[in-house]
């Protein structure tokens, strides 16, 4: 008897980011397998399943990447429909694709339910559009939990040609930024941080590349970076924008 894994991508965090097929593939669960992150109320859509909790945080002890394959791979071998839960989307800095191709060697049906990533939700949120004519026709996504990661995209964008959008580099923000600057970008570049977008109590940043050294972050927060022209737009899409979707999280939340 064989099951079915989704692996399915949570959004930035609000239940009512999710897609119509997530929110149904977790009704139908049996077990759920969820990322760091993933908060309880998107847990209690899947009222029928177990939940376990495989996320990884950095500095801490966590189920290794084969593990999680092993898990997935044991329970849809013993006929459960399988919910592999990951923040935002399953393929973007998600080892989406490396789940995917452990299930495709080992003959288990899954598929691929894609979730609104928070590349580009949390500076949507925030009143910053990742594209605009005449600031950015284009941006780049970068994982900044390491130079290795982040450090050959840097060096081969040109300065100011797109905008730059950082996961997981609020530690290494310090870093990213003198490195950018030191391969041409303007210290005057706007830069912006919006953590926890989202959730309640999300909040913002906002400067500019020389400014981010000295910002007061909570780094163990969810946190995104936003480097180009296009944070200048937040201070007029910005306001008008969380109080509409203050307004409107409050009448429409999922239950």
């Amino acid at each position: 008897m064989s099951g079915f894994v989704s692996l399915v991508g949570a959004g930035p965090g609000d239940p009512d980011l999710l897609t119509v097929r997530a929110l149904r593939r977790l009704g139908e669960a049996d077990l759920v397998l969820y990322d760091a992150l993933v908060e309880d109320q998107l847990l209690e859509l899947a009222p029928n399943a177990k939940r376990f909790y495989v996320g990884k945080r950095a500095g801490r002890h966590s189920i290794d990447q084969e593990g999680i394959h092993r898990l997935m791979i044991r329970a849809a071998e013993r006929g459960q429909r399988v919910v592999r839960l990951k923040c935002g989307d399953p393929f973007v800095l998600g080892r989406g694709g490396e789940e995917a191709l452990a299930l495709e060697a080992a003959g288990i049906a899954y598929e691929i339910v894609p979730g609104v990533s928070s590349a580009i939700a949390a500076p949507a949120l925030a009143g910053i559009p990742v594209t605009h004519r005449g600031m950015a026709a284009g941006f780049a996504v970068l994982s900044g939990h390491a130079t290795s990661a982040y450090g050959p995209a840097v060096d081969s964008i040109a300065p100011g040609s797109l905008t730059l959008v950082v996961l997981m580099g609020l530690r290494t923000r310090v870093e990213i930024a003198e490195r950018l600057i030191a391969r041409g970008w303007s210290a005057e570049t706007p830069a912006a941080v919006v953590l926890g977008a989202s959730h309640e109590g999300e909040r913002r940043w906002i400067g500019t590349l020389a400014t981010i050294a000295n910002a007061e972050i909570d780094t163990e927060l969810a946190g995104v970076i936003v480097v180009g022209e296009v944070v200048k737009l937040a201070s007029v899409i910005g306001a008008s924008h969380a109080i509409a979707t203050t307004a409107a999280a409050a009448n429409h939340r999922v239950r």
